[in-house]
């Protein structure tokens, strides 16, 4: 398999580049601070829901690097117009042949 970032867990992205990917998020309404200084699976968060301090991904990550959203919204659109793109040159192809 790929080592690309696509295969790679999304905590583990995280790590790569802790406060550009990643802020720590501190929650001491429960007790002292139980931030670790390296990000895991367990001390990582992609919401804001969790109690108790952790590492919390950054609009960078979550919207530029491809974490949740990652420009993915805009794909069926594209997909769309490239589409009606190779059916047109396809149609004006056959045009030029002389095969209509």
């Amino acid at each position: 398999m790929s080592k690309t970032d696509k295969t790679r867990p999304w905590w583990v992205r995280l790590a790569d580049a802790p406060l550009v990917t990643c802020v720590p998020e501190h929650d001491h309404r429960f007790g002292p601070c139980t931030l670790t200084g390296e990000i895991t699976a367990g001390s990582a968060s992609l919401n804001k829901r969790t109690s108790g301090c952790h590492w919390r991904a950054s609009a960078y990550f979550l919207f530029d690097c491809g974490g949740v959203g990652g420009g993915r919204e805009w794909y069926l659109f594209r997909r769309e117009e490239r589409r009606r793109s190779r059916h047109r040159a396809r149609r004006e192809l056959r045009a030029w042949h002389g095969e209509d």
